[in-house]
């Protein structure tokens, strides 16, 4: 039998040529207006489309050690190879490969971890049971951890769970929704470029209520804190010349939250941008390109990449009496994969009002810098 070092190193092949081919085939549905939503149904997979994930961050507080901070991340993806599964009679026939991040940010430490796995569509490695299954997506452990990564139903909210003993950390947290389901778009469609066809399926819950276990270098922490859950389904995404994204999920302390994406061209200027902003009741509001803005004031150089990031930017959103500074917890909190050679930054932050004053927390991510790092959407 193969080791499950090789499988991956198969996956990782198999991802390499998913990326190459990354809008090539006509047989991937798009996402398109008019899609009947329906939870927790949506909350599962979504056969035919290329791209799918699950994506949790958050920030959390050690219980009994408040000055003891963490910022995770934890994203479940189907990547499609093919529409449907090749008709061989063979258990190792798959059409997705199942691929797993998760990051931690010891924030009082100063230490960012993290860890990614990868693999195929088979009942042995990973997959996506459908609906009403309330698992939503798995896939095994790396290599010298037993056990799965799963997300998973659990009531009206979600069980997240993952373990990577080389990287020495493991999370085991239920998330509760405090706010109902936010459709990002008009009709839950989010555009992604003027050009035709470049668009996701795409909604949130921007206010989890989540508590649990962190286990970091074999010591176990009771945590609780706030989390952010993001859903996306398409098949092509980035439109031409995009060549990443800057993307804030921002939870306010009066309660709001606030989401803002913009789509970057290779000369740095922004392509295409949106925001929503949920009022404290959990209404949505999608903002027009004028009414916010979104500027970096500092760079920080990746050591490991030679990545060139934004670090630190000035958010406003005048007609809201929204204007914030946006501080990274952590200056490395670059996330550097193995499988295809990708790397972005995924961190914390916090929030600050006019004079200083706490106005919140959040998490920010930063792709396509770099050279030749595109994301593969």
């Amino acid at each position: 039998m193969r080791s499950r070092s090789a499988l991956a190193l198969g996956a990782a092949g198999l991802l390499a040529a998913a990326v190459a081919a990354a809008g090539a085939d006509p047989a991937f549905r798009l996402a398109a207006p008019g899609y009947a939503w329906s939870f927790p149904r949506d909350h599962s997979t979504h056969p035919g489309y290329r791209n799918e994930w699950w994506y949790f961050t958050g920030q959390l507080a050690a219980e009994g050690e408040p000055a003891r901070r963490f910022g995770y991340q934890l994203t479940l993806f189907r990547v499609g190879l093919v529409p449907e599964r090749p008709p061989f009679d063979s258990a190792w026939s798959a059409a997705n490969l199942a691929m797993g991040h998760a990051a931690l940010s010891e924030l009082s430490a100063g230490r960012h971890r993290f860890s990614e796995v990868l693999a195929r569509e088979t009942p042995f490695l990973g997959g996506f049971p459908p609906f009403p299954d309330p698992l939503l997506a798995w896939v095994r452990a790396p290599s010298g951890t037993e056990g799965r990564w799963t997300v998973r139903r659990e009531g009206d909210g979600f069980a997240l769970a993952m373990e990577d003993r080389a990287q020495g950390f493991a999370l085991r947290l239920s998330a509760r929704p405090r706010k109902p389901v936010v459709l990002q778009g008009p009709g839950g469609l989010s555009v992604k470029s003027a050009a035709p066809g470049h668009a996701s399926l795409y909604y949130s819950l921007t206010r989890l209520e989540t508590s649990g276990e962190l286990e970091v270098d074999g010591r176990r922490y009771r945590v609780a804190g706030e989390s952010w859950m993001d859903k996306e389904v398409g098949s092509s995404q980035l439109g031409p010349g995009q060549v990443g994204w800057d993307w804030f999920s921002l939870q306010l302390a009066d309660g709001r939250d606030l989401m803002l994406y913009a789509l970057r061209r290779a000369d740095g200027s922004v392509d295409f941008a949106s925001a929503t902003l949920v009022d404290a009741a959990g209404r949505p509001r999608w903002l027009a390109p004028g009414e916010w803005s979104a500027r970096s004031d500092g760079r920080w150089r990746s050591p490991a990449t030679g990545a060139d990031y934004p670090a630190g930017w000035r958010v406003e959103v005048p007609g809201e009496g929204i204007r914030l500074t946006v501080t990274p917890l952590l200056a490395d909190q670059e996330n550097r994969a193995r499988a295809g050679g990708l790397f972005y930054w995924e961190g914390a932050v916090s929030l600050s009002g006019d004079g200083g004053r706490p106005a919140g927390q959040g998490y920010v991510e930063l792709t396509g810098y770099g050279r030749e790092n595109r994301p593969p959407l």
